[in-house]
């Protein structure tokens, strides 16, 4: 009578917890050997599921001695749950869910918590919304389509062209050479950031001379009129359609970029690099965070965990890749490829990301709520961009929890590798930029989620009765800025560290404050979310 019958769907003791503290009794779900019952269940789940959002392993303690939770839930067992908490919208029926029955999960999200329907709503936002993706997503192509393919290619030739403008000037140093002036080729230390590579292969006496350095200048004087729609009385082609052979230039950009051959400039084009990046920097939000490297990541579009990602800087091995992933016979691995971040904060020369929670409780109008509290996650291995594999690269803890600390790790990073947004906090005061968390990072994060709610809302599925609790990604950059790397649909709520633990249990627990008692009392407390947006 009441309408406190609920029904949890995976390893979520904290929410089953508080539930049946509220007074709440729980619907078990069907025992495996029920099949026959399952099928004419309209509540009827298949476990695990094929593409699980996230690995959950919580340890399960006995807390219902006496047996009462279990005996209230015999007396329930055919009754219609009035809350469901599960792990994917799939574990129910949906066409058999009635309007007053509250569940945890909106239909068709996959438009923004998918890796692909990112990169697509994101492309789209400039139509619906006077903001531009580039200032918080770094650029993404979806590799199965060929007008984003051809983009890229295009993207990663205008990036190497622009990258070796900013290695040209690196190699000059501070000093004035002439034309045919040979510099020391012997490389020196990377940079603080390690984004710099160190190992040599190409003889360091076989220079490559300026007429390399000229076709990049070339090539980006010519993109810099487009960006500047200079081309808009001619017909200009693409810069990449000029006649520099774009398949030599890509392989001197290599020896450069990664092999360490030398470059020689002139006193003329070194002053025509400088104003060049100048100009094309305030064209191009992320001229910044690209590097010089012209690392890019391939992630599948529709996984999770990390799983298949991997970081590369070669233009064939990403199309090799394309090639596979638009053969008929592949339905799921769709790729995109997206920039790598190379000029990025670490902390103790550590990679880190940011998972940040919030929940959107309404789609029409849209309403959402902002967790405060949030947490680091760590790599287990120091930055480089020298060395491109996993555990340097990707924070996930399903990733890192396969790797033991490196002995090269500074001691300084967390055993566990989860710090609090309260240990950054500190961390960024002895930094001297105390005031970034609160007007960089924050506002940054809360613009980029909200941008994106707004790229997909007309694609999300309206349910009056649902809400989501939603963990955005994010990277920081050298100048404290956020980008936005994916939103998971599923976060995990399994304590990895003491962090996490305290800090998972409080966003589930304000959760609920948030969806169920502030229906009865709008002045209840809701912990640590505040209203960002509501349309």
């Amino acid at each position: 009578q009441e309408k406190k019958i609920f029904m949890v769907q995976g390893p979520y003791p904290t929410i089953r917890r508080l539930l049946q503290a509220r007074g709440w009794v729980e619907r078990k779900l069907p025992s495996m050997g029920r099949q026959m019952e399952q099928n004419r269940d309209p509540l009827h789940y298949s476990w695990p599921p094929a593409e699980e959002k996230e690995e959950e392993e919580e340890e399960q303690c006995d807390e219902d001695p006496s047996g009462i939770h279990d005996l209230m839930s015999y007396l329930v067992q055919d009754r219609r749950p009035n809350f469901i908490w599960t792990s994917f919208l799939e574990a129910t029926d949906r066409q058999l869910l009635q309007q007053d029955q509250v569940v945890n999960h909106f239909p068709r999200v996959d438009a923004f918590t998918t890796k692909e329907g990112l990169c697509l709503s994101l492309q789209n936002l400039p139509w619906i919304q006077q903001a531009d993706p580039n200032t918080f997503f770094p650029r993404c192509y979806r590799l199965g389509t060929m007008d984003d393919r051809a983009a890229f290619i295009e993207d990663f030739c205008l990036t190497a062209a622009r990258s070796l403008l900013k290695l040209a000037l690196e190699e000059a140093g501070d000093r004035l050479m002439g034309t045919k002036q040979v510099p020391n080729f012997a490389k020196g230390a990377s940079e603080s950031h390690a984004s710099h590579p160190t190992h040599s292969t190409a003889r360091p006496c076989s220079p490559l001379y300026p007429e390399l350095v000229e076709d990049a200048l070339e090539v980006c004087k010519q993109h810099l009129g487009i960006l500047r729609h200079d081309d808009i009385d001619r017909n200009t082609p693409s810069p990449c359609r000029t006649c520099i052979d774009w398949d030599r230039f890509l392989q001197d950009y290599y020896r450069v970029a990664h092999e360490g051959a030398g470059l020689v400039l002139t006193r003329q084009q070194r002053k025509q690099c400088q104003d060049l990046l100048q100009h094309l920097g305030e064209q191009l939000p992320q001229l910044g965070m690209e590097g010089k490297l012209n690392v890019w990541i391939l992630k599948p579009g529709a996984k999770s965990q990390g799983r298949g990602i991997t970081c590369t800087t070669r233009l064939e091995e990403v199309l090799r890749l394309a090639r596979s992933c638009t053969a008929p016979t592949v339905q799921v691995g769709r790729w995109v490829v997206q920039k790598y971040v190379e000029r990025l904060l670490t902390i103790f020369g550590t990679k880190f990301d940011i998972r940040q929670w919030f929940v959107v409780t309404d789609w029409k109008p849209l309403t959402v709520w902002f967790y405060r509290d949030c947490y680091l996650r760590f790599c287990s291995r120091p930055f480089s961009l020298c060395h491109l594999e996993r555990a340097r690269h990707l924070c996930n803890v399903s990733v890192q929890k396969w790797y033991k600390t490196s002995p090269e790790q500074d001691p300084r990073v967390p055993p566990d590798r989860i710090w609090s947004n309260k240990q950054f906090q500190e961390y960024l005061a002895q930094l001297g930029q105390a005031d970034a968390w609160h007007q960089v990072l924050v506002p940054g994060m809360k613009a980029a989620i909200l941008n994106t709610l707004r790229s997909a809302q007309n694609q999300v599925g309206i349910r009056k009765s649902s809400f989501e609790l939603y963990g955005a990604d994010f990277l920081v950059g050298e100048d404290c800025q956020p980008w936005l790397l994916e939103i998971n649909s599923c976060p995990t709520m399994s304590p990895s560290s003491a962090v996490t633990r305290r800090l998972c249990t409080n966003v589930q627990r304000d959760t609920l404050r948030l969806v169920l008692d502030r229906k009865n009392n709008p002045t209840c407390s809701i912990g640590a979310f505040e209203l960002i947006y509501k349309e």
